[in-house]
C-alpha cells in the first residue's frame, strides 16, 4: 500500500510553484483548445462562432486566460532555472553543463511536439531563450528583475506605437491577420488529410508564427519574463510569502486591476490590431502576475487551501500533462483520430477541457502518491544529471 504524499510536505519543493504550474497548465489548455479544434490562426473568432454561448465563452477565455498563462509559465521557467542553479552550486556541480543538457533535451522534446503532434508548441522557444537566460544567471535579484522589466516594457511600447501608427495610414484589410482561404485549407487537411499531409500542415502553421519577422516580438514577449521570474526567485518571494505579504498584496491588486483594464480595451472600444496587441502584451502578463501573487498569498505557514491542492498534483507533472493534452486533443480532432476538427464549438471545446483536466487531476494525484516524478520529468531529470534518479516511492 502506498502512503498518501502531500506536496506540501515534500522536501525542497515550493508548494506555490506546483500550484501555479498546475493553474498555468489549465489556462494554457483552455486557450490552446480553440486551436486544437479550429483553424484559429487564420479565422476571425467573432464570425466563426455565432451562438451567444460561444461568444460568451470566447470572451471569457480572451479576457481572463488568453496571453496570461504562457507569461505565468515563462516566469515560472525563469524561477525554476534560478532554483536549479542555486541547488547545483550547493552540491558543487557545474551548472552551465547541467543547464545546457536540460535545455537541449527540452529543445528535442519541443521539436518532436511541434512537428509530430501539435504546431502550437512553446517548448522550442523556451529552450532557445533559456540558453540566452544563462548569460544573465549571475545577476543579482534586483538587477535581474529590473532588467527584465525594462526589456519587456520598452520594446513592447515601441511595437505598440508602431501598430497604432500603422492603423492610421494602412487600410484595415491590409493589416488583417485573418485569411479565410488558409482557414479553409487548414480545415480540409486536419479533417481529412493523411498523417504526412497533417505533418506538412503542422510545419506550415508553426513556421507562420515562428519565423524571423516574428522573432523580435517573440523575444520581447517571452525572454524578459524569464528574467522577472528569475529575479523573484533570487529575492525569495515565494519561499517567504509571509515576509513579503504586504508587498505581494499590493502587487496582486495593482496587477489585476491594470491587467483587466488592458484586457477589456477591445471590448470597450472598437477593436483593431493595435488594441488587441496592447490587450495581450500588457494585459496578459499583468494578470499573470496578479494570479501568481494571489496563489502565493493563499499559502499560509505550509497550509494549502483544499481548492488549490489538486492543481499542485498537475503542476508536479506539468511537462507530462502539457504533452498529454496535445496528444489527447489531436487524437480527438485530427483525421487519424476521431476526426472532429472544425466540428466543435468554443463552448463545447471548453467542456472537453474541463473533463480532460479533471481526469488529469485524478491521474496526477494517483501518480504522485506512487512516483517521485512524471514520466517526461523523470527522463528530463535523468538527462540533466546523467544518472537515473529514484522513481518509485517506497510502499508502506
Amino acid at each position: 500500500m502506498h502512503k498518501q504524499v502531500s506536496p506540501v510536505l515534500e522536501k525542497d519543493r515550493i508548494i506555490s510553484l506546483d500550484i501555479m504550474r498546475g493553474f498555468a497548465i489549465l489556462g494554457i489548455f483552455l486557450v490552446n483548445m480553440l486551436s486544437f479544434h479550429s483553424p484559429l490562426l487564420y479565422l476571425d473568432p467573432s464570425r466563426w462562432w455565432n451562438s451567444p454561448a460561444d461568444k460568451a465563452t470566447y470572451a471569457f477565455i480572451d479576457i481572463f486566460f488568453q496571453a496570461s498563462f504562457y507569461p505565468l509559465f515563462s516566469m515560472l521557467f525563469g524561477y525554476g532555472l534560478v532554483i536549479l542553479s542555486e541547488r547545483a552550486i550547493e552540491k558543487g556541480m557545474r551548472f552551465g553543463w547541467l543547464a545546457a543538457r536540460r535545455l537541449f533535451l527540452l529543445l528535442v522534446i519541443g521539436i518532436t511536439h511541434a512537428f509530430l503532434i501539435w504546431h502550437g508548441d512553446i517548448l522550442i522557444n523556451y529552450a532557445i531563450f533559456g540558453f540566452i537566460f544563462l548569460l544573465f544567471i549571475k545577476m543579482s535579484g534586483k538587477n535581474m528583475l529590473l532588467t527584465g522589466l525594462l526589456l519587456y516594457i520598452i520594446p513592447n511600447l515601441l511595437f505598440a506605437l508602431l501598430f497604432f501608427v500603422s492603423i492610421l495610414f494602412v487600410p484595415a484589410h491590409e493589416l488583417s491577420i485573418y485569411d479565410p482561404a488558409e482557414a479553409a485549407a487548414s480545415l480540409e487537411v486536419y479533417q481529412n488529410g493523411s498523417f504526412m499531409e497533417i505533418t506538412a500542415q503542422r510545419v506550415e502553421d508553426w513556421s507562420g508564427v515562428n519565423n524571423l519577422s516574428a522573432l523580435p516580438i517573440m523575444l520581447a514577449s517571452i525572454f524578459p519574463l524569464f528574467l522577472i521570474g528569475g529575479g523573484a526567485a533570487k529575492l525569495k518571494w515565494l519561499e517567504k510569502p509571509e515576509e513579503f505579504r504586504g508587498f505581494l498584496n499590493k502587487i496582486m491588486i495593482a496587477s489585476m486591476a491594470a491587467g483587466l483594464l488592458f484586457k477589456l480595451l477591445p471590448y470597450l472600444f472598437k477593436g483593431n490590431l493595435a488594441l488587441e496587441f496592447v490587450q495581450d502584451i500588457f494585459g496578459g502578463p499583468l494578470l499573470a502576475i496578479g494570479y501568481g501573487a494571489a496563489i502565493a498569498l493563499s499559502i499560509k505557514k505550509k497550509i494549502v487551501p483544499k481548492i488549490l491542492l489538486p492543481l499542485s498534483y498537475v503542476g508536479k507533472l506539468s511537462l507530462t500533462n502539457y504533452l498529454i493534452q496535445s496528444i489527447i486533443s489531436t487524437l480527438i480532432f485530427y483525421s487519424y483520430g476521431l476526426g472532429f476538427y472544425g466540428k466543435v464549438s468554443a463552448f463545447m471545446g471548453t467542456i472537453i477541457v474541463m473533463l480532460i483536466f479533471a481526469l488529469q487531476v485524478l491521474v496526477s494525484r494517483y501518480w504522485v502518491t506512487r512516483y517521485y516524478y512524471g514520466p517526461v520529468e523523470w527522463l528530463w531529470r535523468s538527462f540533466t544529471y546523467l544518472k537515473l534518479p529514484n522513481w518509485r516511492r517506497p510502499a508502506e
